[in-house]
């Protein structure tokens, strides 16, 4: 079943921040394949039936100055993106091709999730019954190594385990000297595999093996002599390649039948993270006895295994999706499902703990920035909560250093992929108060609810205490101070943001329960309850609730009250979530319902948060469908956004950021429906 939602953009390798290729048109034949900042990282597929030469991946001409008559396009006959895989179906000449791409991003197995390996499946077949003669050919480019096409590769091939292994990267290996937001690897090996068949050949080559491919003929001598290393990406364009002769397609016995060929693409960073001071190697190879030929080895070995398994969980996924909110929700999860979890390295600490380290991606680069990983949340609450405490220990380690001199809740841990220390502010006017001590008390109360495990808050409970008393004394009228929506700038007395320190006060109440601290619980849920009753009378006006305490006439998404729903602890009366749910509905636009009275634009994962709220299956997807319709409409072809106009539909910034793991909150909300936890 294809989707009905046309994507973005559509997501092909997605493993990590560095190890993501996205399709940023309609038809994989209609551009190049990009990594998800937009810069080229180049895939192409050709398929040679009866003699005549189709195009079903990208371009066969690499240099937009060059002039090429490119091979006609298959046509591309469908499209489904699931949570782990993207199909596309192609027909040409009496043939189809099925192209699958899978990342095993299962959440129940790390060594899996933390494998950079991803797969690339072909079936062929003739559709008409008669036999025809088939070649294919794939390459992927020496762009995927680079962070700048100028900078050098070298590259080479070995076989082993039954494998042929390419493989390419940056000549000059500095690992972990650079930080920022709009950056690509440029260290570590990146790896095309197949299998070792009668009938496949691999080659490292310039780009114009594909010219080759299409005329039916080897590449020049002279040409292929020439091609030495080290030599800039761009320079002729290396690529490795793989060529399949498949022979007779719908020959005899053979009709009807498909013949299957798999690539795997992988990429090994060596060192994934500096964290503080620490250089760690990704989670895969945390022990130091796997090496990147095993992984691979392991990977191919393990295809049909983990496929089955990608499909039950994609199938599961979305029959929950369905229930909760209907097709067009379940749509949304499934694109952003693997969005969310490739904008996370994982690894592991000296001592073995999980660390699962956000990068706050086309925003500033932040690493592990905590106003991203209290939205990212819901999906990991759902399907293994052990990776929202690796968002956290970060933040935890920070903020118990020397470096850190507030009695709040630092912002972040550094810029990716260096997590030495907070990066975002130093002094006092840059720093979100109420907003960090709000969602790391939160997230440890979410955390330690979703699997009954108290462990990991009790051994930070001395800072959780001090963040729990700042917001019973700051939280309730906040000063004039940033939230999680700094781009619309400082704002005081800001309502959402008191919604959210008494339900930080509420959260912490919650562990003080679990821990058996009854006495403390009942005081700090009696402060939380104090502060709900305040907030109410400061924050009414009318027929809604404002967007700061005097502001008459204004008016906010208070997405932060869905804790009080899935809490259980009924802080605010549900009258005020029957207001704000038909406000919202009333301010609809076509593209969604705007974040506040200030402006026409919306946060996604906040409109399905405030979307939550609504008690009837009517209101919610009424306020979700505009966001879907924003997905399927918007000219900009990028990685879902999260942060757009809700008037005209255009991207404000912000892309393939961990935050669309926020669309799964409805499905949470469902799950723990009718828990009371305190």
């Amino acid at each position: 079943m294809d989707n009905k939602l046309r994507p973005p953009a559509v997501p092909l390798v997605t493993v990590d921040p560095y190890f993501s290729v996205w399709s940023m048109a309609d038809r994989l034949t209609d551009d190049d394949t990009r990594h998800w900042t937009g810069r080229r990282h180049g895939m192409t597929g050709l398929l040679r039936i009866d003699g005549t030469v189709w195009r079903f991946a990208g371009r066969v001409e690499p240099n937009a100055e060059v002039y090429y008559t490119e091979p006609a396009a298959m046509r591309q006959t469908g499209l489904r993106v699931d949570a782990l895989s993207t199909r596309y179906e192609f027909e040409a000449d009496g043939v189809s091709l099925s192209l699958r791409f899978t990342t095993p991003l299962l959440p129940d197995d790390l060594d899996l999730l933390s494998r950079p390996a991803s797969y690339v499946g072909f079936e062929v077949r003739s559709t008409d019954g008669r036999p025809r003669d088939v070649q294919l050919y794939f390459d992927v480019t020496g762009e995927w190594c680079v962070n700048d096409s100028d900078q050098k590769v070298v590259w080479g091939e070995k076989r082993t385990d039954g494998l042929r292994l390419l493989h390419i990267e940056h000549e000059d290996q500095r690992m972990l000297t650079r930080s920022g937001d709009d950056l690509r690897i440029e260290w570590g090996r990146f790896y095309l595999a197949c299998a070792e068949a009668d009938g496949t050949r691999t080659r490292v080559g310039p780009a114009s093996l594909r010219k080759a491919f299409v005329r039916g003929v080897e590449l020049r001598p002279e040409e292929a002599d020439s091609f030495s290393m080290p030599r800039a990406a761009r320079g002729g364009y290396p690529v490795l390649s793989v060529e399949f002769d498949l022979g007779r397609i719908g020959d005899g016995a053979e009709a009807g039948t498909a013949a299957s060929r798999l690539v795997t693409l992988a990429y090994d960073d060596v060192l994934s993270i500096e964290y503080f001071g620490d250089r760690l190697p990704p989670y895969w190879r945390r022990n130091g006895d796997v090496s990147a030929e095993k992984m691979i080895v392991s990977a191919v070995r393990d295809y049909e295994a983990v496929s089955e398994r990608c499909e039950t969980f994609g199938r599961q996924l979305r029959a929950e999706a369905e229930k909760a909110g209907g097709a067009e929700y379940a749509d949304l999860l499934e694109l952003s499902y693997r969005q969310a979890v490739a904008a996370h390295k994982l690894v592991a600490d000296r001592e073995g703990s999980v660390l699962f380290l956000s990068k706050e991606c086309y925003s500033n680069g932040c690493i592990a920035t905590v106003d991203v990983s209290y939205p990212s949340m819901p999906l990991f609450l759902l399907y293994n909560p052990e990776l929202v405490r690796g968002m956290m220990r970060p933040i935890f380690k920070f903020a118990a250093s020397d470096a850190w001199a507030f009695d709040f809740a630092p912002h972040d841990a550094g810029q990716y992929p260096l997590a030495n220390g907070q990066v975002y502010a130093q002094s006092i006017e840059g720093q979100m108060p109420v907003e960090e001590c709000g969602n790391m008390l939160i997230m440890a109360a979410a955390v330690s609810l979703a699997d009954g495990k108290i462990g990991f808050a009790e051994e930070h409970a001395d800072v959780l205490r001090k963040w729990a008393d700042y917001l019973a004394e700051h939280g309730l009228d906040p000063e004039n101070q940033l939230c999680t929506d700094d781009f619309a700038g400082h704002l005081a007395r800001n309502a959402n943001l008191s919604v959210k320190a008494a339900m930080g006060v509420a959260a912490y109440a919650i562990l003080c329960r679990l821990s058996g601290r009854e006495e403390d619980a009942a005081r700090y849920l009696s402060r939380a309850r104090e502060m709900a009753v305040a907030w109410e009378e400061l924050a009414a006006d009318g027929q809604r609730y404002r967007l700061a305490f005097g502001q008459e006439g204004t008016w906010s998404l208070k997405y932060n009250l869905v804790w009080d729903l899935l809490f259980g602890t009924e802080l605010f009366g549900r009258q005020v979530r029957e207001k704000e749910v038909i406000w919202y509905l009333a301010r609809r636009q076509r593209y969604g319902t705007p974040l506040d009275s200030r402006e026409n634009y919306t946060k996604s994962d906040w409109l399905v948060w405030a979307a939550s709220l609504a008690e009837e299956d009517g209101d919610f997807r009424a306020l979700v469908e505009p966001l879907w319709r924003f997905a399927n409409e918007t000219p900009d072809r990028v990685p879902l956004t999260d942060w757009y106009r809700t008037d005209y539909g255009r991207q404000m910034n912000f892309q393939h950021r961990s935050v669309v793991g926020g669309l799964f909150i409805k499905v949470l909300k469902d799950r723990w429906a009718g828990r009371r936890f305190i």
